[in-house]
């Protein structure tokens, strides 16, 4: 899950990282009092989970709370790379010296993380890491550790930090090594990092992304779920323990698998050039395939207007083709006049002739079974165009 900035300076601020007074507005009024309220110049910024927001006029500075109420009126609403802004962080002004950038994430390929730091900050660090990637020290972190003072040290060292600021710069990275560890995060970014004219260290901006699969830890972590910005149908699916993402296609997908839902994906893709039809979702049911699993995957999948017809995509291991086509039977049956649209079947696997059967005696009129996952995939575009 990723965090908008204010709740990562939120966070930030819980574990004791440096950071500048901020207020969430979601209206020129509330953008006016908070001014007020922190006083001085601020900054308005948009508050939206895609970068580029400053290019985009997404960040003005405001050097009263008249200007602070105009300029939360000119971002709320605006549409950035996609996003709409619903909210702004009112930001405390800052007299900066220099810019830094530093950011810790998970490194799957050497199952190790990856601390990312440069004495220059405040700037795409993609385009710096391709014109200048000697500027951005790279040091790998030992996930059993973390960040402790050494670490730190050795990474300010590595980045190239003068001797005046190292050892600041240092602290706060041992204290952003803390966040990182202790909220199960996958990604905690500072950019910039800066150093203010009166010689303090801050976290201006931060980006932090969580670890979903250790929610069960952090029951406050539901809170940060931005409710408004999740599509319905997979805030649907989640709530029954799906794992589903939406597509802008025609053909809805189940499968039992990641492995098999993917596939199932590539193949209806290829088999939809011919008739102009595309995946409509990602929908993984897991290992078992109930009749509530079932009608639960069918129930999300439905709910999608774009969808006009559905592919079943399951291989029977631990769980039979059986229970797999009884599932399907009753999920029909508990979903009643819901179920309106033409449903593609491949089964394979496990107990597969008596499974096939079983859809055979139901003689469900969506139903249609296809022996091979192209046929199938095919039989399902078409179906869907």
């Amino acid at each position: 899950m990723d965090l908008y900035e204010y709740q990562a300076r939120d966070l930030f601020e819980r574990h004791g990282v440096p950071v500048l007074d901020g207020i969430v507005a979601t209206t020129p009024e509330d953008a006016k009092a908070a001014a007020a309220k922190i006083g001085g110049t601020v900054v308005v910024k948009a508050q939206v989970k895609v970068g580029g927001r400053g290019k985009a006029g997404g960040v003005k500075l405001a050097h009263s709370p008249e200007e602070a109420e105009a300029a939360a009126a000119a971002i709320l609403g605006m549409d950035i790379k996609g996003h709409t802004v619903r909210r702004v962080m009112i930001a405390a002004g800052a007299k900066i010296a220099t810019e830094h950038y530093f950011s810790l994430l998970l490194d799957r390929a050497t199952r190790r993380y990856l601390a990312m730091c440069a004495v220059e900050g405040g700037m795409e660090i993609e385009e710096l890491a391709v014109e200048r990637p000697d500027a951005l020290a790279k040091v790998d972190v030992d996930p059993r550790v973390g960040i402790d003072a050494a670490k730190a040290a050795e990474i300010v060292a590595t980045a190239g930090f003068p001797d005046d600021v190292a050892g600041q710069v240092a602290d706060v990275l041992v204290t952003l090594g803390e966040v990182y560890a202790k909220e199960d995060a996958t990604l905690v970014e500072v950019n910039p990092l800066v150093r203010t004219e009166d010689g303090q260290i801050i976290a201006l901006d931060g980006k932090v992304t969580l670890d979903d699969n250790a929610r069960f830890r952090h029951e406050d972590h539901a809170a940060l779920v931005d409710i408004d910005a999740t599509d319905p149908l997979e805030r649907l699916a989640g709530e029954k323990g799906l794992n589903y993402v939406k597509l802008d296609g025609q053909v809805g997908i189940i499968g039992n698998g990641a492995g098999l839902v993917m596939s199932t994906l590539d193949v209806v893709a290829l088999a939809g050039e011919k008739y102009g039809t595309k995946p409509a979702n990602f929908l993984d049911i897991g290992g078992g395939a109930s009749a509530q699993v079932m009608a639960d995957g069918l129930e999300v999948i439905l709910g999608d207007a774009q969808v006009n017809s559905v592919f079943v995509n399951v291989f029977g291991g631990i769980t039979s083709c059986i229970e797999v086509a009884r599932g399907i039977v009753a999920a029909l049956e508990i979903l009643g006049d819901a179920a309106t649209k033409p449903i593609v079947v491949r089964l394979d696997g496990n107990s597969v002739a008596e499974g096939r059967e079983i859809l055979a005696e139901a003689k469900h009129p969506l139903v249609t079974v296809v022996d091979t996952m192209d046929d199938a995939a095919a039989k399902a575009a078409e179906l869907a165009a």
